[in-house]
C-alpha cells in the first residue's frame, strides 16, 4: 500500500510540475527531435565538406579536368531530368513545403544534390555549397515526419530546423543559421513558434560537424574605427551599393536561367552548353580564380589590394554555372562578390579594407536572400562584436536597396520592405 501512495505521490508531483512549467513537454519534445535529426544533419554536413576540400584539391591539381566541364554538365542535367523532376526545384521546393507541405521530400534529393555540387567543383563550375548543405538537411529531416507522427504546423516548424541545422553546421554560424532558417521563406516576418527548435536544431548540427572534423575557414576584419557620423555615412554608401550588386545578381540569374530554357529546349544541352563557356572563359583567361568556392580569394580580399573587378567576373562565372543548371549554392559565391566588392570600395571609401571586406561578405548575401537579421549575425560570429554597428547598417540598408529581388524566388512577402510595396504582401516574389 506505501508503494502505491509513493507512486501515486510521485505522480502528482509530476503532473504539478508540469502544469507549472508548461514549456517542458515542448521543450523535451522539440529537443529529442533535434538532437535525432540534427545529428544526421550535422553528419551529412561534414561529409559534404569533407568531400568538397578533397575534389577542390584534387581540381587544382589537376587542371586538365576542367575541360570535361560540358561533359559532366550533360551527365547532371540527364539525370536530373529522368530522375530528379519532382526535386528539381531544390530550395524553392523547401520554401513551397514550409508554406503549404504536401508529399514528404524525396530522400534521393539528398544524394542528387551532393552529386551533382561535387561534379560542379570537382570539373570547375563557380558554384556554392549552402543550396546543396539545405537541400540535404531538408531531405533527411523530412523522413522523420512520419515517425514522429509530426501534425502539419509541426511539419513545418521541422523543416524550418532543418534549414537552420544545415546552414549553421555548413558554414560554421549556428546563431546564424537559426534566424536563417526563421527568416528566408516569408520576407518581413519570423515564426517564433520555430524559435526553439531552430535554435536547437543549428547548435547540435554545428557541434556534430566539428566533432567529425570539418573546419571553417577563420577570417580577420582587422581594426574597426569608433562609431562616428562620417563612417556610418560610409557604411551606408557601402550598403547600397551592396543592395543594388545584389539586386543585379538576382536579376541576371533569372534572366539567364530563362534565356537558356528559352534557347536550349533539350534539358542536358544547358549545362553542357554553359560549362562549355566557363571552360573556355579559364582556358582564354589562363585563372581558376573566378571559379569553385574561391575561398583563397574571399580571405585575401580582407589584407590585399584586389583588382576592383574581382567582383563582377566572380558574378558572371556563377551565373553562367547555376543558371545552365549545375548544382551548388549561390551562398559562398555571393560571399566572394560582396567580399571582392567591398575590397573595390576601399579604393576611394576612407574606412578599412578589411571592414569593407566583412560588410560586403555579408551585406550582398542579405541583398540577395532578404535575410539581413541572419546576415548581421553571421557578421558578428564571423568577424568579431567589434564590428556590429557597421555590418548591421549595410545589411540592413542593403536589403532595402536589392528591392524585391531574391535568389529564391518561392519567398513570400510577410511584410513589404516599405510602404510603396504595400499591396505586394502575401505574394511570392515569383508572382511579381
Amino acid at each position: 500500500m506505501s508503494n502505491k501512495n509513493q507512486s501515486l505521490r510521485i505522480s502528482l508531483r509530476i503532473r504539478l510540475f508540469f502544469r507549472q512549467f508548461p514549456a517542458t513537454p515542448y521543450l523535451l519534445k522539440w529537443l529529442f527531435i533535434s538532437l535525432v535529426t540534427s545529428t544526421c544533419i550535422g553528419i551529412a554536413s561534414a561529409v559534404f565538406l569533407l568531400s568538397l576540400d578533397w575534389v577542390t584539391h584534387f581540381r587544382e591539381t589537376h587542371l586538365w579536368l576542367i575541360a570535361l566541364l560540358p561533359i559532366g554538365g550533360f551527365g547532371i542535367g540527364w539525370l536530373n531530368m529522368h530522375y530528379g523532376k519532382n526535386i528539381e526545384a531544390g530550395n524553392n521546393l523547401l520554401i513551397d513545403t514550409i508554406h503549404q507541405p504536401q508529399g514528404i521530400i524525396p530522400l534521393r534529393m539528398a544524394p542528387f544534390v551532393y552529386l551533382g555540387t561535387m561534379v560542379t567543383h570537382l570539373l570547375g563550375g563557380s558554384a556554392g555549397r549552402e543550396g546543396t548543405a539545405l537541400q540535404m538537411a531538408g531531405a533527411i529531416a523530412d523522413q522523420f515526419s512520419k515517425p514522429f507522427r509530426l501534425k502539419e504546423s509541426e511539419r513545418r516548424i521541422l523543416i524550418i530546423s532543418a534549414i537552420a541545422a544545415g546552414f549553421g553546421s555548413v558554414f560554421g554560424t549556428p546563431l546564424a543559421g537559426a534566424v536563417f532558417g526563421l527568416e528566408f521563406f516569408r520576407i518581413g516576418k519570423i515564426r517564433y513558434d520555430a524559435l526553439l527548435p531552430a535554435f536547437l536544431s543549428a547548435i547540435i548540427a554545428d557541434l556534430v560537424t566539428r566533432l567529425c572534423g570539418a573546419h571553417h575557414t577563420l577570417y580577420a576584419i582587422g581594426p574597426v574605427p569608433v562609431i562616428a557620423a562620417m563612417p556610418v555615412i560610409y557604411a551606408i554608401i557601402a550598403g547600397v551599393a551592396a543592395g543594388l550588386c545584389a539586386a543585379t545578381f538576382s536579376r541576371t540569374i533569372h534572366y539567364v536561367n530563362n534565356l537558356f530554357k528559352t534557347f536550349i529546349s533539350y534539358a542536358p544541352l544547358r549545362p553542357l552548353a554553359g560549362g562549355a563557356i566557363v571552360a573556355l572563359a579559364i582556358w582564354l583567361m589562363g585563372t581558376t580564380k573566378y571559379i569553385g568556392l574561391g575561398i583563397p580569394t574571399i580571405a585575401e580580399a580582407f589584407h590585399a589590394q584586389l583588382p576592383p573587378y574581382d567582383f563582377a567576373l566572380k558574378m558572371i562565372f556563377t551565373i553562367v554555372t547555376l543558371a545552365a543548371g549545375f548544382k551548388g549554392g549561390e551562398v559562398t559565391p555571393l560571399f566572394f562578390i560582396g567580399a571582392t566588392l567591398g575590397n573595390a570600395l576601399s579604393y576611394f571609401i576612407p574606412l578599412p579594407m578589411g571592414l569593407l571586406a566583412g560588410m560586403g561578405f555579408v551585406a550582398v548575401f542579405a541583398g540577395a536572400t532578404n535575410t539581413p537579421l541572419a546576415c548581421m549575425l553571421m557578421g558578428i560570429e564571423l568577424f568579431g562584436a567589434e564590428c556590429g554597428i557597421y555590418v548591421a547598417i549595410a545589411c540592413v540598408v542593403a536589403y532595402l536597396f536589392s528591392g524585391n529581388t531574391t535568389i529564391y524566388r518561392k519567398q513570400m512577402i510577410g511584410e513589404p520592405k516599405h510602404s510603396k510595396f504595400a499591396n505586394y504582401k502575401g505574394k511570392r516574389i515569383s508572382e511579381l
